[in-house]
Formats: structure tokens, sequence, C-alpha cells
């Protein structure tokens, strides 16, 4: 076990965590004050895991599957709860969780095809920031809109954005693998 494999497992084991803050919201004050704080713990180990282990030069292939795991059972987690206390679209949530289910499956064949790894992008590190900010902004949402929709819900739309273009970047670099053919990173 070292320090980066911890604080992906930590992210796992706080979601649950968070899950139950929000859906508590309606009976404990606070409640989503206390998740959203939860929750930027949590989202901050996702950048402080990659980074030590980068570092320490401790990168290992469970240190990449945790890190990923993690970042999806937080986001998915967070975003159905979301949905349930009416915070979330539930279309936004979809496109979110079908694209990191499309992009697992994209590593899964590239990871078959004995493609070369599939290091995150621009695009990919972009998505996860604006998810993020967007997801915990949502848990303490600003009781004042910005033209039709809050922050929270304009920041929204940009993940889906960033996300989108996230998995096309994915799909026209490693897509080959699809077709039988190695991955051009």
């Amino acid at each position: 076990m070292n320090v980066p494999n911890l604080l992906a497992y930590t992210r796992i084991a706080l979601t649950p965590v968070v899950m139950m803050f929000v859906l508590l919201s309606d009976q404990i004050e606070h409640s989503l004050g206390i998740a959203a704080t939860i929750f930027t713990v949590a989202a901050l180990t996702d950048f402080a895991d990659g980074y030590l282990a980068r570092r320490w030069e401790i990168t290992t292939t469970l240190g990449a599957f945790l890190d990923s795991v993690a970042d999806k059972v937080l986001v998915t987690g967070s975003l159905l709860v979301l949905i349930e206390i009416d915070r979330a679209w539930s279309w936004a949530a979809f496109v979110i969780i079908g694209r990191e289910l499309a992009v697992m499956g994209l590593r899964s064949v590239a990871a078959l095809e004995g493609s070369e790894k599939m290091p995150p992008s621009f695009w990919g590190k972009l998505k996860a920031t604006l998810q993020f900010t967007a997801i915990g902004l949502a848990m303490v949402r600003l009781s004042s809109e910005w033209g039709p929709f809050f922050l929270d819900e304009w920041l929204m739309l940009l993940a889906v954005v960033a996300t989108l273009l996230s998995a096309y970047d994915y799909f026209s670099r490693f897509g080959g693998a699809l077709r039988g053919r190695a991955a051009t990173p």
C-alpha cells in the first residue's frame, strides 16, 4: 500500500458518505454544506494521488486502475444523489456516465490489442475539473440564478461539453483498437 493508492481508496470510501449527507439534506441542517466539504476533499485526492505517484515515481497498474475507478465512483454516486434532490439533470449525468463507460471499454479493448497506455489528455483533465466543480457547487447552490440557470448548472453544461470533447479526443486517438489496429497515442 502506498500513499497515492490510499488516496484513491479514500475517494471511494468517502463517496457513500457524500451521498448520505446529500440525501439527508431535508433532515439535517447544513447537510449539503457538509456533503460539499467532504466531496471537495475527495475530489482533491484525485489531483494529489496522481501528482504524488508521478513525483515519487511509484506509478503502478493497480494505481492507475484505482484512480480511474475512484473518479468514476465519486462522480457517478454524487450525480445520482443530486438527481434525487433535483440539483442535477439526468441527461447530463447520462452523458457523463456514458462517456466514462465508453472510454473504460475503449481502454479495455486497447489493452487487449496490446496498444500503448491511454494517458489522460488535456480534455480529460479539464472534464474532471469541470465535473468536480459543477458537482460541488450543485451541493451548495448559490441562491441567485445567472440568466436561466444557476452557476452550477452553467458549469455542468461546460462539463458536458468537455466530457464530449474528451470522448472525441480519446476515440480519435485510440479508436483504431476497436477496428483491430494498434492505437496511435
